[in-house]
């Protein structure tokens, strides 16, 4: 993809990746629109668990940057957009820099959430383990000197912090206490995370091989990623169905009238071969992903 940056800001801009943090928002609204059906919603958990969340998403963004810069994942043979470090507009040690001052500022939002919605000491610093298991998380995808991205793990941490630990953590801030009936919407949000990665990944595939980022479509291959990624799509859609016999809940349908967008998505996935002609989906996927959950919201809420 033809990108060139010319200046610090537009560069800055470019790392932080706005079409990603409504997906890192999605796992926030799902947990919250849960609390609010059962009648446990708090404004204050809402507010700054969205902060904290946003901080962390544009810290793993950054650390996904300069960590693929340095491993030579964004080499010059990659076709994806350029990267803020690859382009020289942003020096190394600039970008080492601000992902501490990132890490710094959302592990003090973290606290200021913690301070506002937990009474003992105990959860506090369960959940503050949590949150600094998140930052190292974040920074270490592709980043340190054994980032976890290049071994096919990033699926099952977007899935794992994504999905379960953003909807379970955020509905436990709002409620204090925990509720099975968070675990299938937690699964779909983990798993529609997950396509978003993997179609990132289909489309990075050939610079990922020749850098020995052994992704989900570098071991299996693009054929059977597409396919997975299908089973993403399809298997979050049914969880939502499960969710909404379970908990007698037919509002929660509502969210079905995205799922022919994300078929369409699925399916040009699958039809688009060139790099350039699969980086719109991320950001469709994504921002599909977040009309899901809005949808969902309002279903769950208003019947």
């Amino acid at each position: 993809m033809d990108i060139t940056l010319q200046t610090k800001s537009q560069a800055w801009l470019h790392a932080i990746r706005l079409r990603t943090l409504p997906l890192a928002l999605a796992s926030i609204f799902m947990a919250s629109f849960i609390a609010y059906f059962h009648g446990l919603f708090r404004w204050e958990v809402a507010a700054l668990a969205a902060l904290t969340t946003t901080l962390i998403q544009i810290l793993s963004n950054l650390a996904n940057d300069y960590g693929d810069s340095i491993h030579g994942a964004d080499s010059a043979d990659r076709k994806g957009p350029i990267r803020a470090v690859q382009s020289g507009v942003i020096k190394p040690e600039e970008m080492k820099k601000a992902m501490i001052l990132l890490a710094v500022i959302s592990f003090f939002c973290g606290l200021a959430l913690l301070y506002f919605a937990i009474n003992t000491w105990t959860t506090f610093f369960a959940f503050l383990a949590i949150g600094i298991l998140s930052i190292i998380a974040a920074i270490n995808y592709t980043s340190g000197s054994n980032p976890y991205g290049y071994m096919g793990l990033g699926d099952i941490s977007v899935f794992i912090f994504f999905g379960l630990v953003g909807v379970f953590g955020v509905y436990y801030l709002h409620t204090m206490s925990f509720s099975t009936s968070v675990i299938l919407p937690a699964i779909s949000l983990g798993l529609f995370s997950a396509s978003v990665l993997n179609i990132n990944n289909i489309r990075d595939i050939d610079s990922d091989a020749k850098a020995g980022k052994k992704s989900i479509p570098v071991r299996i291959g693009r054929t059977k990623a597409v396919i997975y990624n299908w089973s993403l799509v399809i298997i979050g859609n049914l969880a939502l169905i499960g969710f909404a016999w379970l908990e007698s809940a037919p509002g929660a349908l509502w969210a079905l009238v995205v799922f022919p967008r994300m078929f369409y998505i699925a399916y040009q996935v699958q039809a688009k071969t060139s790099s350039e002609e699969l980086d719109p989906y991320l950001k469709k996927m994504a921002l599909a992903t977040l009309l899901w959950v809005m949808i969902f919201g309002a279903g769950l809420i208003l019947l």
